[in-house]
């Protein structure tokens, strides 16, 4: 079994986005044609010539990567790979309530197809919910990370989102600020330690914005104790608004632990829709693209630099 854990820095650049992306941005439900197909994979490789854009205006190769999927970015992830960028493939079916594979038995082979750096999963889990789904994913996962650690060369990167229950939220009676910045860090530290103690094992966990240093603190200490030293934590941006995402951004990045972030609908979302209604052309959307995810490694890596010389 291969050894747990990644920490280089890591600034991701996600659109694995499947079904939001085809409902939201193109406003398609159900099965798509395959020139449906094609608009959304020529779509997405917007996203990705902003990546390398990027890349070319500074953004160090090494620590840049990008987060794409099979079904409409498997041209992109052959590309990535030819190129040696860092990449990440998602392995669970989009929009589920419930993690499970999107390619079923078969998972071990579409990882192989393209060995991504990272197999990402995205897991919706509160603890003090479902257990009879908990468990259940829980089994689903231990058997990935089972496979990635000893037989595959791609790392196990995990997004947990913890959705209020609505029994959390009346508690707090209704309000979702009060539980995003005081009942959600301790649930997601619980959930962290039930998945460790199913022998789910990440290399990198995506963490959902967190406001208070103190809590991003006791997210590594969770994700690092009994001897998981080297295990990587990134912050992601959840879609949120430009500032918002800032600030998570800059507090993640002063805590030692937090090796970088995965924002995707706020680098991309507003260039490529501006693009859809004809207000700027598609090279505009790639460089806005490319401007807004440099931005954010700058934001990051400036809050650490400062945050080292404070130490000092």
């Amino acid at each position: 079994m291969s050894a747990v854990g990644y920490n280089e820095p890591l600034y991701i650049l996600p659109f694995d986005h499947r079904g939001s992306f085809q409902t939201k941005m193109f406003g398609w439900p159900g099965g798509l044609s395959p020139d449906q197909t094609a608009e959304i994979a020529s779509t997405k490789q917007i996203i990705y010539d902003g990546f390398k854009a990027a890349l070319q205006a500074g953004v160090g190769k090494q620590k840049a990567g990008i987060l794409v999927d099979e079904e409409f970015g498997s041209a992109i992830l052959r590309d990535a790979r030819q190129n040696r960028y860092t990449t990440a493939c998602p392995a669970e079916k989009s929009g589920q309530e419930e993690f499970d594979f999107q390619y079923g038995e078969n998972f071990a082979e579409h990882i192989e197809a393209f060995q991504p750096t990272f197999c990402k999963v995205l897991v919706r889990y509160n603890p003090e919910g479902d257990r009879a789904l908990n468990q259940r994913q829980a089994d689903r996962l231990k058997r990935l990370s089972d496979y990635l650690h000893t037989n595959s060369r791609s790392k196990f990167m995990f997004e947990l989102l913890v959705p209020v229950e609505k029994s959390q939220l009346d508690q707090l009676k209704g309000d979702k600020k009060a539980y995003d910045v005081d009942l959600r860090p301790r649930l997601m530290a619980q959930t962290i330690m039930e998945l460790q103690e199913a022998q789910v094992e990440p290399d990198v966990w995506k963490i959902e914005g967190l406001d208070r240093r103190e809590d991003c603190e006791k997210i590594v200490a969770i994700a690092r104790r009994s001897g998981r030293d080297n295990v990587g934590c990134i912050i992601l941006g959840r879609g949120e608004n430009d500032k918002k995402v800032r600030e998570w951004l800059t507090t993640a990045a002063t805590v030692e632990g937090f090796i970088g972030f995965a924002v995707g609908r706020t680098s991309f979302w507003d260039p490529l829709v501006n693009m859809r209604t004809k207000k700027i052309t598609r090279e505009a959307a790639a460089f806005e693209i490319a401007r807004r995810y440099q931005e954010f490694v700058d934001i990051f890596e400036t809050a650490r630099t400062n945050s080292l010389a404070e130490v000092s």
